[in-house]
Protein backbone atom coordinates (compact mmCIF):
# COMPACT_ATOMS: atom_id res chain seq x y z
CA UNK A 1 0.00 0.00 0.00
CA UNK A 2 1.61 3.75 -0.78
CA UNK A 3 1.73 6.47 1.51
CA UNK A 4 3.21 8.99 -0.92
CA UNK A 5 3.13 10.14 -4.45
CA UNK A 6 5.67 8.57 -6.86
CA UNK A 7 7.71 11.17 -8.63
CA UNK A 8 8.72 11.06 -11.79
CA UNK A 9 11.56 12.35 -13.07
CA UNK A 10 10.49 15.31 -14.24
CA UNK A 11 8.32 17.76 -12.44
CA UNK A 12 5.34 16.30 -12.71
CA UNK A 13 3.56 13.96 -10.29
CA UNK A 14 1.96 10.76 -11.23
CA UNK A 15 -1.51 10.68 -9.63
CA UNK A 16 -2.61 6.55 -9.50
CA UNK A 17 -6.64 6.41 -8.36
CA UNK A 18 -7.28 6.68 -4.93
CA UNK A 19 -7.02 3.44 -2.81
CA UNK A 20 -9.96 3.50 0.03
CA UNK A 21 -7.71 1.68 2.29
CA UNK A 22 -5.19 4.21 1.93
CA UNK A 23 -7.35 7.25 1.98
CA UNK A 24 -8.50 5.60 5.85
CA UNK A 25 -4.98 6.20 7.01
CA UNK A 26 -5.50 10.16 6.31
CA UNK A 27 -4.92 12.10 9.46
CA UNK A 28 -2.51 13.38 12.16
CA UNK A 29 -0.68 10.63 14.01
CA UNK A 30 1.60 11.34 17.09
CA UNK A 31 4.63 9.10 17.41
CA UNK A 32 4.43 6.40 20.39
CA UNK A 33 8.17 6.67 21.89
CA UNK A 34 7.06 3.71 24.21
CA UNK A 35 7.24 1.69 20.52
CA UNK A 36 9.66 3.56 18.78
CA UNK A 37 13.25 4.06 18.87
CA UNK A 38 15.76 6.54 17.16
CA UNK A 39 19.19 5.51 17.05
CA UNK A 40 22.84 5.45 15.69
CA UNK A 41 26.04 3.43 15.20
CA UNK A 42 29.19 4.33 14.51
CA UNK A 43 32.69 3.04 13.92
CA UNK A 44 34.93 2.98 17.07
CA UNK A 45 38.47 2.90 16.81
CA UNK A 46 38.09 1.51 13.04
CA UNK A 47 37.85 -2.08 14.64
CA UNK A 48 33.59 -2.45 16.25
CA UNK A 49 30.37 -0.03 16.03
CA UNK A 50 29.10 1.53 19.08
CA UNK A 51 25.29 1.76 18.76
CA UNK A 52 23.19 4.50 20.89
CA UNK A 53 19.59 5.29 21.18
CA UNK A 54 17.83 8.85 22.06
CA UNK A 55 14.94 8.00 24.99
CA UNK A 56 13.52 10.95 24.47
CA UNK A 57 11.75 11.88 21.45
CA UNK A 58 8.44 13.02 20.59
CA UNK A 59 6.74 14.35 17.42
CA UNK A 60 3.94 13.69 14.26
CA UNK A 61 3.25 12.08 11.04
CA UNK A 62 0.48 14.15 8.70
CA UNK A 63 -0.40 11.47 6.33
CA UNK A 64 -2.63 12.45 3.35
CA UNK A 65 -3.99 9.11 1.27
CA UNK A 66 -6.46 11.68 -0.98
CA UNK A 67 -2.56 13.88 -1.75
CA UNK A 68 -0.09 11.65 -0.50
CA UNK A 69 2.61 14.13 -1.34
CA UNK A 70 1.07 16.54 1.66
CA UNK A 71 2.08 13.77 4.15
CA UNK A 72 5.08 15.38 6.90
CA UNK A 73 7.24 14.60 9.37
CA UNK A 74 7.87 16.45 12.62
CA UNK A 75 10.76 14.90 15.17
CA UNK A 76 12.23 16.55 17.85
CA UNK A 77 14.66 14.01 20.07
CA UNK A 78 16.32 15.33 23.33
CA UNK A 79 19.65 14.94 23.08
CA UNK A 80 20.64 14.72 26.49
CA UNK A 81 18.59 11.12 26.54
CA UNK A 82 21.58 9.46 24.52
CA UNK A 83 21.91 6.52 25.85
CA UNK A 84 24.99 4.24 24.33
CA UNK A 85 24.97 1.71 27.61
CA UNK A 86 28.13 3.63 29.15
CA UNK A 87 27.72 6.44 31.79
CA UNK A 88 31.24 7.98 31.24
CA UNK A 89 30.51 7.69 27.14
CA UNK A 90 27.27 9.51 27.20
CA UNK A 91 28.38 12.55 29.40
CA UNK A 92 30.87 13.15 26.61
CA UNK A 93 28.63 13.31 24.00
CA UNK A 94 26.50 15.28 25.86
CA UNK A 95 29.21 18.03 26.54
CA UNK A 96 30.94 20.24 24.02
CA UNK A 97 33.47 17.92 22.33
CA UNK A 98 29.92 16.72 20.91
CA UNK A 99 26.13 17.85 20.99
CA UNK A 100 26.73 20.65 24.13
CA UNK A 101 23.29 19.62 24.99
CA UNK A 102 23.07 21.93 27.72
CA UNK A 103 23.35 25.28 24.80
CA UNK A 104 21.34 22.86 21.81
CA UNK A 105 19.01 20.89 23.56
CA UNK A 106 17.41 19.27 20.78
CA UNK A 107 17.67 17.78 17.71
CA UNK A 108 15.11 18.38 15.51
CA UNK A 109 13.95 16.68 11.37
CA UNK A 110 11.63 18.44 9.30
CA UNK A 111 10.28 17.60 6.17
CA UNK A 112 10.11 19.66 2.94
CA UNK A 113 9.28 16.46 0.51
CA UNK A 114 7.89 12.78 -0.05
CA UNK A 115 9.00 10.54 -2.45
CA UNK A 116 7.60 6.78 -3.27
CA UNK A 117 10.31 4.85 -4.16
CA UNK A 118 8.49 1.61 -4.95
CA UNK A 119 6.30 -0.98 -2.99
CA UNK A 120 6.22 0.35 0.42
CA UNK A 121 10.01 1.73 0.16
CA UNK A 122 9.66 5.80 0.37
CA UNK A 123 12.13 8.71 0.60
CA UNK A 124 11.54 11.61 3.24
CA UNK A 125 13.76 14.27 2.45
CA UNK A 126 13.72 17.51 5.00
CA UNK A 127 15.71 19.71 7.04
CA UNK A 128 17.96 17.95 9.83
CA UNK A 129 19.19 20.81 13.07
CA UNK A 130 22.04 19.15 14.98
CA UNK A 131 23.10 22.31 17.00
CA UNK A 132 23.24 25.15 15.20
CA UNK A 133 23.78 23.44 12.09
CA UNK A 134 20.41 22.27 9.74
CA UNK A 135 21.46 20.65 6.78
CA UNK A 136 19.22 18.35 4.21
CA UNK A 137 18.90 14.67 5.18
CA UNK A 138 17.12 11.91 2.52
CA UNK A 139 15.44 9.22 4.88
CA UNK A 140 14.55 5.56 3.43
CA UNK A 141 11.71 4.38 4.86
CA UNK A 142 9.85 1.18 4.34
CA UNK A 143 5.81 1.19 5.32
CA UNK A 144 5.48 -1.49 8.00
CA UNK A 145 1.22 -1.48 7.73
CA UNK A 146 -1.29 0.14 9.86
CA UNK A 147 -3.22 -1.84 12.79
CA UNK A 148 -5.77 -1.57 15.58
CA UNK A 149 -4.09 -2.18 18.70
CA UNK A 150 -6.09 -4.29 21.79
CA UNK A 151 -6.63 -0.60 23.23
CA UNK A 152 -8.37 0.74 20.08
CA UNK A 153 -5.45 2.89 18.61
CA UNK A 154 -5.04 2.94 15.24
CA UNK A 155 -1.24 2.84 14.04
CA UNK A 156 1.27 2.82 11.72
CA UNK A 157 4.52 2.02 11.68
CA UNK A 158 7.78 2.99 9.23
CA UNK A 159 11.34 1.68 9.97
CA UNK A 160 14.76 3.08 8.33
CA UNK A 161 17.66 4.67 7.95
CA UNK A 162 20.03 7.46 6.41
CA UNK A 163 23.30 7.66 6.39
CA UNK A 164 25.34 11.15 7.48
CA UNK A 165 28.96 12.49 8.18
CA UNK A 166 28.34 14.28 11.34
CA UNK A 167 31.08 16.75 10.57
CA UNK A 168 28.83 18.33 8.29
CA UNK A 169 27.10 19.38 11.70
CA UNK A 170 29.74 20.57 13.12
CA UNK A 171 30.81 17.46 15.39
CA UNK A 172 33.89 16.91 14.70
CA UNK A 173 36.09 15.79 17.62
CA UNK A 174 38.64 13.05 17.38
CA UNK A 175 41.64 11.62 18.24
CA UNK A 176 44.16 9.80 16.52
CA UNK A 177 45.24 5.92 16.58
CA UNK A 178 48.98 5.32 16.70
CA UNK A 179 48.36 2.73 14.19
CA UNK A 180 46.78 5.11 11.58
CA UNK A 181 42.83 6.37 11.87
CA UNK A 182 41.03 7.71 14.29
CA UNK A 183 38.83 6.69 17.41
CA UNK A 184 35.38 7.53 15.86
CA UNK A 185 34.15 7.71 12.43
CA UNK A 186 32.94 10.64 10.47
CA UNK A 187 30.27 8.25 8.80
CA UNK A 188 27.37 7.36 11.28
CA UNK A 189 23.99 5.66 10.75
CA UNK A 190 20.61 6.86 11.78
CA UNK A 191 17.92 4.48 12.10
CA UNK A 192 14.44 5.13 12.68
CA UNK A 193 11.62 2.41 14.36
CA UNK A 194 8.39 4.47 14.60
CA UNK A 195 5.21 3.50 15.93
CA UNK A 196 2.32 6.18 15.81
CA UNK A 197 -0.80 6.44 16.77
CA UNK A 198 -3.54 8.31 14.95
CA UNK A 199 -4.74 11.33 17.45
CA UNK A 200 -7.07 13.66 14.62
Amino acid sequence: MGIFARKSNGTTTTIAPVDPALAALTGTYTIDPAHSSIGFTVRHAMVTNVRGSFAEHEGTLTLDGTDPAASAAVIDVKIASVDTGIADRDNHLRGGDFFDAEQFPLMTFRSTEAQQLGGDKYRIVGDLTIKDVTKPLAIDLEFNGSATDPYGNQRVGFEGSADILRSDWGLTWNAALETGGVVVSDKVKLTFDISAIKSA
